[in-house]
């Protein structure tokens, strides 16, 4: 029986089981789609990813993103758990960044001490959101339209639009009605109050998911987003996101702009460290 090197790592946290799990699973070129959809299925995390030989010969490995519905051309605490687990398999970049194939296309990360950040992928849509479905929104959020301060696209593969309200607390007390608005992933940011919420974070993020799951911590939705709120002004060019409060968990998203790069941030904990057998 075949067996592939095997971890499970924390992604956007210090900590083991405060972030977002991924299952990585190296070495899986003689893998096919549909032995990584039912391995992705069987692992049942939110994302589970194949690290292997890239393709592109300017990339230092290829990944595939797997939910254990569908393949996604690009997620975010999948590139940062996954690049983790490459690295420490003994994986040495060609250049300065690491530099991840995956189905958006290239994507640069680069380490910073211990922490990993990827280059934010350019917005595949952006723009206003038509008023029938900004209604439809609202609805699933249980909040007034006149209480999201803004709406956009903000679409870097997974079909995000993102909403601004102004109230933490408000954002906390969402509870999302996936009957209103079905397969339309949503992403909802507050800023922190610093009197109320203290200074550990800047922003608060909640992600909803296209089958209306709660993500616990969302690399692709802070990087749309900071694109769009940095680029508004909404944002300063240097910040921090909290995600997962609802969940238990505490999630940390460093966000830095520098130069026409915005560059997303985690610390990534090791959990499990094995093999899978196949």
């Amino acid at each position: 029986m075949p067996t592939l090197p095997f971890h499970q790592v924390d992604v956007f946290s210090k900590v083991a089981f405060k972030g977002n799990p991924l299952a990585v699973i190296a070495e899986a070129d003689g893998l096919d789609d549909t032995a990584m959809q039912a391995i992705a299925n069987w692992t049942n995390l939110s994302e589970t990813t194949f690290l292997s030989r890239p393709q592109d010969p300017s990339a230092d490995y290829r990944v595939r993103i797997f939910t254990p519905q569908r393949e996604l051309p690009f997620a975010g605490h999948p590139t940062l758990g996954s690049c983790h687990a490459w690295l420490a398999l003994g994986g040495r970049p060609k250049g300065e960044h690491v530099v991840q194939e995956c189905g958006a296309g290239l994507v640069r990360i680069k380490r910073d001490g211990d922490r990993l950040a990827f280059a934010a992928p350019p917005l595949r849509r952006s723009g206003a959101v038509d008023a029938e479905l900004t209604a439809k929104i609202a609805a699933a959020l249980g909040i007034k339209t006149d209480a999201m301060r803004a709406v956009q696209w903000v679409d870097n593969g997974p079909g995000w639009i993102g909403v601004l309200i102004d109230s933490r607390q408000d954002l906390l007390n969402i509870r999302f009605d996936n009957s209103a608005l079905s397969q339309q992933p949503i992403g909802v940011a507050a800023p922190w109050d610093p009197a109320r919420d203290g200074r550990d974070a800047d922003f608060e993020v909640r992600a909803f998911t296209w089958s209306g799951v709660e993500d616990p911590v969302t690399g692709s939705l802070n990087a749309s987003l900071a694109q769009w709120l940095i680029g508004a002004g909404i944002a300063p060019t240097q910040y921090v996101a909290s995600q997962g409060t609802v969940l238990g968990r505490a999630g940390r998203v460093h966000v830095a702009q520098d130069g026409n790069t915005i560059w997303i941030g985690g610390d990534v904990a090791p959990v499990v460290k094995g093999t899978i057998s196949l």
